[in-house]
């Protein structure tokens, strides 16, 4: 038996420098690439704080000095509702997750009868304007769970749209005609004996 040997070609002068840089480039665009991606996860994934901070950088979001963040996705026209008054409103709350646990068409709320993030941007906002809030734990429910679809201490998250708002006086003037036109709805009604 013979062995055949091929001769190995030489290798050029400045290759092997090549080779390494290459090496090295493609080495550092996995860490970039595994470092993105570890972020975005932590973003997701992580705790609150870590969401909303992450959220935070997010084009057109903006936080008060509450914490409280949004999007204004439609801009309103007018004035913005009072702390007293009474808005009719259209929205839809979801969790991080995505699961929705309250939505409404059209529904009137007072401003402020509603937790304390949700009446902060309700106020932010005019007649007209949508906007998307996202609402920390300690300006939500906290550590109470209103409800099986809503874990403690969650960031609620909001598509918000502002229909209309009423003053509190105006409010008064349409109680006091609901009440001259024979009650209010969801009172009793009229003429039930005892009354």
């Amino acid at each position: 038996m013979s062995v055949t040997t091929v001769p190995i070609r030489p290798i050029k002068k400045g290759s092997l420098t090549k080779l390494w840089i290459g090496l090295a480039l493609v080495l550092v665009v996995a860490a970039v690439l595994a470092w993105v991606g570890t972020g975005k996860a932590m973003c997701e994934n992580g705790t609150n704080d870590m969401f909303l901070d992450c959220n935070a950088d997010n084009d057109g979001v903006v936080t008060t000095d509450s914490g409280l963040q949004y999007k204004v996705l439609k801009p309103g026209e007018g004035a913005s509702p009072a702390l007293t008054d009474t808005a009719l409103v259209k929205y839809k709350g979801t969790t991080r997750d995505g699961n929705v646990f309250d939505e409404n068409e059209q529904t009137p709320m007072p401003v402020g009868g509603v937790v304390p993030g949700f009446s902060e941007a309700l106020q932010l906002m005019q007649k007209g304007g949508e906007y998307r809030i996202w609402i920390p734990s300690e300006l939500g429910y906290g550590e109470q769970s209103p409800g099986p679809q809503l874990p403690a201490n969650s960031v609620l998250i909001f598509d918000v749209s502002l229909l209309d708002f009423i003053s509190a006086e105006q409010m008064q003037e349409l109680q006091q005609q609901m009440q001259q036109q024979g009650g209010m709805p969801g009172g009793p009604p009229p003429g039930i004996p005892g009354q």
